[in-house]
């Protein structure tokens, strides 16, 4: 009996509510989906850099080799990584036969000395008596050439021993100008050819960045551009652009930028190194960078309507500095802008928003 009651209880209290519901009564409007923070875009003076990737080389490299032939090398004076001097001694060859050619070389100048010496007193000899009839004009001229023939060998002489000095001297390997050695071949013991590699010297220990920058790129920098390389290490470098190469690429369609970098002893060749070139600044319109959505390879914003409904907006996205980007193209400056919660959003969903002030422009820029 009790079930029975409660049954027809429920039943009536349904039939009720459903009556309820049966009058035409208007509907409700649509409830906020989501509670925002909306800002305006902001104009801030922002530095235009371009950043590239690229390896550290040295300046010039100067190759020094033997001058010398068939020569035992005697001593070795240098190693990689020392630092020398224009002028220093590398290497010493062993300059015993060297020595010995010298002495001949001498010697037969000493004997074309004395020959040039007898050809002469002859010489003198026959233009006094020439159109005497004491000698034939035949003797005379042959006592004339013998003189010329004398001085020719003297000359030759002079020049062969001249040779076998220089030789001499050669057997000294010098350091053509200052800098530091990079790598060595010279060992002690072996005999090198003329042309043979000896030492590679960086001049003047001087490095530089080549930078790889494509085309377009490349007519953006000029030289004495300030550039600024981040180390393997995580060390910041200042440089100066001191050449942009006249050539591209054919197949990489990109192009060398030649920085100079100072003295440091962590700068070494071969070394991979990523930077960026100061061009000076431009004025930037900028949003906080989580008022950008990613969605199917494009950058979307979504604009505050006055209905209190959002527009999602195709944009540009530009430069980024901190927790801003720049936008080139998609919104203007008075335009509404929804700040957090724009991931969550739609197109036309419907916000309440929380705060309606421009954002305090980052530290080191300048809002305009």
């Amino acid at each position: 009996m009790r079930k029975t009651f409660r049954l027809c209880l429920l039943l009536s209290c349904a039939a009720s509510f459903a009556g309820c519901g049966s009058h035409d009564e208007p509907a409700a409007a649509p409830r906020p989906a989501l509670a925002v923070t909306v800002v305006r875009p902001t104009v801030l003076h922002w530095p235009i850099r371009i950043t590239a990737n690229g390896n550290i080389e040295a300046w010039q490299e100067a190759v020094i080799g033997s001058d010398v032939q068939a020569l035992r090398l005697a001593q070795v004076r240098a190693d990689v990584g020392e630092a020398v001097k224009a002028g220093q001694v590398l290497a010493v060859f062993d300059a015993e036969t060297v020595k010995i050619d010298v002495a001949q070389a001498e010697a037969a100048l000493a004997q074309a000395a004395a020959s040039v010496a007898a050809a002469r007193d002859n010489a003198a000899r026959a233009r006094e008596l020439r159109g005497s009839g004491a000698m034939s004009e035949q003797a005379v001229t042959q006592y004339l050439t013998n003189e010329q023939a004398a001085l020719a060998q003297a000359a030759a002489a002079r020049a062969a021993l001249a040779a076998q000095r220089l030789r001499l001297t050669r057997t000294r390997v010098l350091a053509p100008d200052d800098g530091v050695i990079s790598a060595r071949s010279a060992t002690v013991g072996a005999v090198f050819g003329p042309g043979g590699e000896l030492f590679r010297l960086i001049r003047k220990g001087r490095m530089e960045w080549r930078a790889e920058l494509t085309d377009a790129e490349l007519e953006r920098i000029a030289a004495g551009a300030a550039a600024r390389l981040v180390l393997a290490d995580g060390r910041m470098v200042d440089g100066t652009v001191r050449m942009v190469a006249p050539t591209v690429n054919a197949r990489t369609r990109t192009g060398l930028v030649y920085v100079d970098l100072p003295p440091d002893a962590a700068i070494r060749p071969g070394m991979f190194a990523r930077g960026e070139f100061d061009l000076g600044a431009s004025p930037a319109l900028t949003v906080p960078l989580q008022a950008v959505v990613a969605r199917e390879a494009f950058s979307y914003v979504f604009h505050m309507q006055d209905d209190g409904s959002v527009r999602q907006e195709k944009v540009a996205t530009g430069r980024r500095i901190g927790a801003r980007v720049e936008i080139l193209g998609g919104i203007q400056r008075d335009d509404k802008v929804v700040a957090a919660g724009a991931g969550f959003l739609n197109d036309g969903d419907r916000v309440t928003a929380l705060d309606d002030m421009a954002p305090a422009p980052d530290k080191g820029v300048a809002q305009q």
